[in-house]
């Protein structure tokens, strides 16, 4: 059983959040179960007592909500291609500061990356990290082959150190023994038996977040928890991430990243309590961490909303974020909000939107009224568009400059009828609505990576403010 760590061992863990005990869990490919044995072994290390910082490899935004369930703090991607490579050593530092241990999901397969290459691959982040690697196994078709396979990945690259196995969806005692003398060799840190009562429900994008689920996502995440301890030897695996080096990256500061995007020209509106209003409920559930912790160290006062309830935005707004999520889910409810629509379409200050924010913009969306700030409608399509981009603006908008380049995410299963004059063009592909106050796009971009957009948000939004306040001042 892992102890809880007392006042000495929770003080050392401060004072060396350089050498934070960590390790990756991965898979030979998708569908092998990481999520579950991720986000278990997440529940079942916090259940015992330790302070547990959770990470997911690349830009999903659904699997870190329920990360954030079972560990209690919020969950954060570690995207080499969106940030760079040289931020996700001191990103996972900022998330990690303070824990007892890291647990960082992988992506697909263990090494397969962006455009079938090495690059952003749960693998590539491994090794960023000079974290050990636990290999989570289907066993449910096969047996002695197990021992095969994990002989592969062992030795496929040895940059990567395959620190244990983990034998998931075994299905009886003699499964699990053929299984196990197969790896002799191979430490063999666990082995799950099927269980459907933590499996979590589906749909177009993936598994259902977290945030729209309420209790059941906390009930599920619990029985992943007790499952993974009841199955996976917790000392072991605590030993494994323990072994992990220091690492020499500083830790991401967004203050500090802010001031040198910026130049120092955050100094005039820093602490001006302008509001920047961001949605959220179930309908915008998907967001960076660290986005709002640019905002704040840029100087905005950070409110959220619902769309889905509040029929106006927060007192003081002086910019709006519209991130992603799940608007064709909720059109209905969404078009019934009828003030909030309207508070959105007369708004005069600036927004940022991304994906289902630049659905809720549009006129409509699958026949139902939205806020009508974008000339456009949006429907439903069975098509699935889904890829990194690395995008250029044509032209200036609220968060773009003409020629700059700009890299982000697509994952939607919609389109926007009209785009006549597309604010951003990549290969293959074109998309995006801008102007000074405006920049609506289906990329989902990570503001670590480019945190003058949050400077450039928070400027306008300052300005909004004064203006809004001279016009209302008595000739």
């Amino acid at each position: 059983m892992v102890a809880p760590p007392g006042p000495a061992a929770a003080g050392a863990a401060r004072r060396t959040d350089a050498a934070v005990p960590r390790l990756v869990i991965a898979a030979p490919s998708s569908g092998a179960g990481k999520t579950t044995v991720a986000t278990g072994l997440m529940a079942a290390l916090h259940a015992r007592g330790l302070r547990v910082s959770p990470h997911k490899v690349g830009p999903d935004y659904i699997d870190p909500g329920y990360h954030a369930v079972a560990t209690g703090r919020p969950g954060r991607n570690l995207d080499p291609f969106l940030v760079g490579e040289d931020l996700v050593g001191p990103l996972f530092r900022h998330g990690a500061r303070g824990c007892d241990v890291a647990v960082v999901e992988g992506v697909m397969g263990l090494f397969d990356g962006h455009a079938g290459r090495d690059f952003a691959s749960t693998a590539h982040v491994a090794r960023l990290l000079d974290a050990p690697v636990v290999l989570v196994v289907d066993a449910s078709r096969a047996g002695r082959s197990v021992a095969a396979l994990v002989h592969g990945f062992a030795t496929f690259d040895p940059r990567v150190r395959l620190g244990g196995v983990i034998l998931n969806r075994i299905g009886s005692d003699r499964h699990e023994e053929l299984c196990r003398e197969a790896l002799a060799g191979y430490p063999v840190l666990g082995a799950i038996r099927r269980d459907e009562a933590v499996a979590t429900p589906s749909r177009h994008l993936g598994l259902v977040p977290a945030a729209e689920r309420g209790a059941p996502a906390v009930d599920a995440v619990r029985r992943m928890g007790e499952l993974v301890a009841r199955s996976c030897d917790l000392d072991a695996i605590v030993r494994l991430a323990r072994a992990a080096p220091p690492l020499g990256a500083a830790a991401w500061d967004p203050a500090e990243a802010l001031a040198r995007a910026a130049g120092g020209r955050g100094e005039p509106y820093r602490r001006s309590g302008t509001v920047v209003a961001v949605a959220g409920g179930p309908a915008f559930t998907f967001g960076y961490a660290e986005h709002v912790e640019l905002l704040r160290a840029a100087g905005a006062e950070v409110a959220a909303f619902d769309p889905l309830r509040d029929e106006a935005l927060p007192e003081g707004t002086a910019a709006v974020v519209l991130g992603g999520g799940f608007p064709e889910v909720y059109a209905d409810r969404l078009a019934a909000n009828e003030r909030l629509r309207a508070a959105l379409a007369a708004f005069g200050g600036p927004i940022a939107a991304e994906c289902a924010g630049l659905l809720y913009l549009c006129r409509e969306l699958d026949g139902r009224r939205m806020c009508g700030r974008i000339p456009a409608a949006a429907r439903m399509t069975d098509r699935l568009t889904l890829g990194y981009r690395e995008a250029v603006a044509r032209r200036d908008s609220l968060l773009t400059r003409a020629g700059e380049r700009l890299r982000g995410h697509e994952f939607h299963r919609t389109v926007v009828d009209r785009v006549p004059d597309p604010l951003l063009c990549w290969d293959g592909g074109a998309d995006g609505f801008g102007d000074a106050r405006l920049t609506a796009t289906y990329l989902h971009l990570h503001w670590a990576g480019k945190p003058i957009l949050a400077h450039r948000l928070v400027a306008a939004a300052a300005k909004y403010r004064w203006r809004s306040a001279r016009a209302r001042r008595p000739s």
